[in-house]
């Protein structure tokens, strides 16, 4: 049997994390190492356990989803953080993206759309709900996608569909850590922070 998935429960509510605690410990790939009722116990939960996936609310007491998402990131802690919220506002939706988050889902996904979310992420690729990816794909492209080399619009596009590196290398013939290259290049040049920020990019400038 493979690794477990391992998966930090984030909510200010006791009775959503036992709900999603009981739901996820039945399932044979995924692990809930942990829980935190605020975003303080989040950042410092995730710090100590390292969990693969965060499960993680916007909207708690105290230090909010967002906040916490901006202090992960800044601690460079590898975990893939998953929103999972009923706060669906597009002034609370770009922010938690632009913060780190890979994925948004809604509190009310069935719980099989959500352990596939779960794995999704895990994979390395970015899930949106489609009414937030609606949203954000009415901002406006900021770097000019001219500055990219035929092969970096390419990488691009597949980003923008959702794809991991794994799966650009195989559909466009590359080695993965060629694909990777030209990420951290693509990054650079976009003046994003991550392949999350990079693929809601695609998606504005028509390329996915």
């Amino acid at each position: 049997m493979t690794d477990r998935i391992r998966v930090l429960v984030v909510d200010d509510h006791a009775m959503v994390r036992q709900g999603l605690r009981s739901f996820l410990e039945v399932q044979d790939d995924l692990e809930v190492v942990g829980e935190a009722a605020d975003g303080s116990e989040a950042v410092s939960r995730a710090a100590e356990l390292l969990p693969d996936v965060v499960l993680l609310d916007l909207r708690m007491p105290g230090v909010d989803g967002v906040t916490a998402l901006r202090e992960m990131t800044a601690r460079g802690l590898p975990c893939r953080v998953l929103v999972i919220t009923s706060f669906t506002e597009p002034a609370a939706v770009l922010p938690a993206v632009r913060a780190g988050a890979v994925g948004y889902v809604y509190k009310d996904v069935d719980p099989p759309a959500l352990a596939a979310a779960i794995r999704s992420v895990h994979l390395g690729h970015t899930l949106l709900h489609p009414d937030v990816a609606r949203v954000l794909s009415e901002g406006e492209p900021g770097a000019d996608p001219a500055r990219l080399t035929p092969r970096e619009r390419q990488v691009l596009t597949e980003i923008g569909r959702g794809r991991s590196n794994r799966e650009i290398a195989r559909a466009l013939g590359l080695a993965e850590k060629t694909v990777k290259a030209h990420v951290s290049a693509i990054l650079a040049k976009l003046g994003v922070q991550d392949r999350t920020q990079a693929a809601l990019y695609a998606v504005r400038a028509g390329l996915a």
